[in-house]
């Protein structure tokens, strides 16, 4: 049984719904990302990931390679 971790990443240049959904496709399809939404009002995406499958560079270069900027990350710790 596998633990889900949660981050939240604030992001730069999302404008509309549509940068949420090009965020949340191109973070979706990474191996190991169990959900992920994104806002464009707040200005970032909180994601549930599996981290013995992906990290959070990986998680980084689908939202740079998306043509966005993360700003930084932020751990969510979960009681």
């Amino acid at each position: 049984q596998m633990e889900a971790s949660f981050i939240e990443v604030s992001i730069g240049g999302m404008t509309c719904t549509g940068c949420e959904q090009t965020i949340q496709a191109s973070v979706g399809k990474l191996d190991g990302i169990k959900s992920i939404k994104a806002s464009h009002t707040a200005a970032n995406a909180f994601i549930e990931y599996y981290p013995s499958l992906v990290d959070s560079l990986k998680i980084k270069e689908a939202i740079t390679g998306s043509g966005y900027t993360v700003k930084k990350f932020i751990i969510t710790p979960q009681n």
